[in-house]
């Protein structure tokens, strides 16, 4: 059951960005200490920033370190 919630809200969570990303047509350009990007549409821009965020969301419990486990008898 919990992942049909999960599974359900994911989906819905990706409706969302697909429909904003449509509509945001609109160019922008992102800009970083010297560096410029070339003009980008806003939705592809932030369609990116979920998927990595998404993407490093789910690297960090990969990266954490697993607690020493005693097997005790």
């Amino acid at each position: 059951m919990t992942n049909l919630i999960i599974s359900t809200i994911a989906a819905a969570w990706i409706v969302v960005m697909a429909l904003i990303s449509v509509q945001n047509a609109s160019l922008v350009s992102l800009r970083f200490v010297f560096w410029r990007s070339i003009d980008l549409p806003w939705g592809l821009v932030l369609a990116g920033a979920v998927a990595l965020g998404l993407i490093i969301g789910g690297c960090v419990p990969l990266l954490r370190n697993k607690p020493a486990t005693v097997d005790r008898k």
